[in-house]
Formats: C-alpha cells, sequence, structure tokens
C-alpha cells in the first residue's frame, strides 16, 4: 500500500509504502497516529484514495465497494461543460484490503521532521529526462550517432 503524506506547512507531499494494509476500517475524515509508516508521534487526517482498479474514494457512498453514481463534476471526474453529469465508478469512502493509494495530511507533528524519515532519493541524470527527451535520445543511438544522443538539448520548463 502507497501513502502519500502532505505537509500542509512546507506544502510539500513525501511517499511511503507499506507491504501490509495499514489503516484498514478508518472511513475519509478520520484522524490516524502514523507511527505504522515510521513517523512517531504524526497525527494524520485520512482525505482520500484509489483501489487497485483506480477508481477515487468518494465521501458519500459508505462501505468499501465500487460503485457508478451518476453526479456532477467533483471527485472522479472532471467536466469539459458547464452542467455536464456523467455516470462513473468511484470507490467507498473506508479503506479496505483493495486499496492501493491513501493519502494523508498532517495535522500534528512529532518529534523528528518529516523530511528525515521520508526523504526522497535522488533521480538519476535518466529519469530527469522528460519522455519527449528520452524517445529523441533512443532515436538517436538507434541510428548509430550515441554522440549524438549525449547531447540532447534540455527542454525550458
Amino acid at each position: 500500500m502507497k501513502f502519500v503524506v502532505s505537509d500542509p506547512k512546507s506544502g510539500k507531499a513525501y511517499s511511503a509504502t507499506s507491504d501490509t494494509a495499514l489503516f484498514v476500517g478508518k472511513k475519509l475524515g478520520e484522524t490516524v497516529q502514523l507511527d505504522a509508516i515510521g513517523l512517531t508521534g504524526f497525527e494524520a487526517k485520512v482525505t482520500g484514495g484509489s483501489g487497485n482498479q483506480g477508481f477515487p474514494m468518494h465521501q458519500s457512498i459508505h462501505g468499501t465497494g465500487v460503485k457508478k453514481i451518476f453526479s456532477m463534476p467533483g471527485v472522479g471526474f472532471k467536466s469539459t461543460k458547464k452542467g455536464l453529469k456523467k455516470r462513473f465508478s468511484v470507490r467507498g469512502n473506508t479503506i479496505g484490503e483493495d486499496v492501493s493509494q491513501v493519502n494523508l495530511v498532517v495535522t500534528k507533528e512529532g518529534a523528528v521532521k518529516i523530511t528525515d524519515v521520508l526523504k526522497g532519493r535522488e533521480l538519476t541524470e535518466e529519469e530527469k529526462l522528460s519522455a519527449k527527451e528520452r524517445l529523441i535520445k533512443k532515436s538517436l543511438e538507434a541510428a548509430g550517432s550515441a554522440e549524438l544522443g549525449s547531447g540532447v538539448k534540455k527542454a525550458k520548463h
């Protein structure tokens, strides 16, 4: 299970993973202790998540199952036209065994900093390239001009 822990003070989100399904039975909006993922003394509020099939958790659906709802834009549906309604699948508001990601917002901090426990790893040079830059480099290397592939310009963002 993947956990996305957001720190409202810094505005950053940190990712943690666990092999076991934690917080099973907790509902959206409930407060949980983050001792199980290594953040001793931290408390967080469950704000959302998604299941193994990719459907987002929805506050108005009770339980852990997947249901189709007919709704206006909101969680799980982004409209392109005003007043558009659509039928789409969402997951219930309770964390179950089949939830793959849980989103949390820190409400109470512990003694240690969150960055010390949930550090992000450094990206390699290959991972820093955008998808377009990787494709260009790969095609140039396949064409036999590897020296051209190493000189791919970075895109301005």
